[in-house]
């Protein structure tokens, strides 16, 4: 599998077929933001839209991230991944070429457990427990 960025001006051009996978991720983010947010926010440049094509050029998956700078990294924060893809190293060190060409010096996600535990094959860690509620 290859994981390509798809550059702001192009996104509509592909979102019919990448918006399944963002839309199946947001299942998990509750009310955090909608499919027609994420779709802003990538458009506008906000975040980044990277998708995962396989041997064929069929779109497999799809992944949205944002990039923050803190003091001694810079961070690549997926919010929305989508898609089977990641199981495996080759493409998961495809996915780091692209943040790296980014900028990235670290990536963190919030994940479920089953994701978490999928996750730590890579090589992530826990490094924070997120909870939430109104006020």
């Amino acid at each position: 599998m290859i994981v390509k960025q798809v550059p702001k001006e192009l996104v509509k051009q592909v979102w019919s077929q990448a918006s399944g996978y963002i839309e199946n991720a947001l299942k998990y983010a509750e009310d955090d933001y909608s499919l027609e947010q994420v779709k802003e926010y990538v458009s506008s440049g906000k975040w980044n839209l990277l998708i995962v094509i396989d041997e064929q050029n069929k779109l497999r998956g799809a992944i949205t991230v944002v990039y923050s700078n803190y003091p001694n990294y810079r961070l690549a924060f997926i919010t929305a991944i989508g898609g089977k893809w990641i199981s495996d190293k080759e493409s998961y060190q495809n996915f780091c070429e692209v943040l790296k060409a980014n900028g990235a010096t670290r990536i963190q996600g919030a994940a479920r457990e089953s994701v978490a535990r999928l996750w730590r094959r890579l090589g992530f860690r826990e490094k924070h427990i997120i909870v939430e509620r109104e006020i």
